[in-house]
């Protein structure tokens, strides 16, 4: 795979991840794991690192 493809399918994974954080946070819709009430922080550090990283693969792409 080239790198220009990598970053474009790594870029839009990560973009559609915190696309769903966000939605998460907006509709502020519950999350469990196992029982776990997932925190609705985790959502905001989620959407942070996700949107780095997507931000990240699509800069590299040029």
């Amino acid at each position: 795979m080239k790198q220009d493809t990598f970053n474009t399918v790594a870029g839009t994974l990560f973009a559609m991840i915190a696309g769903l954080h966000v939605l998460r946070i907006v509709r502020h819709l519950h999350a469990s794991i196992g029982g776990w009430i997932v925190p609705m922080w985790v959502s905001w550090a989620g959407l942070v690192l996700a949107g780095f990283l997507a931000y990240t693969a699509f800069r590299q792409k040029k």
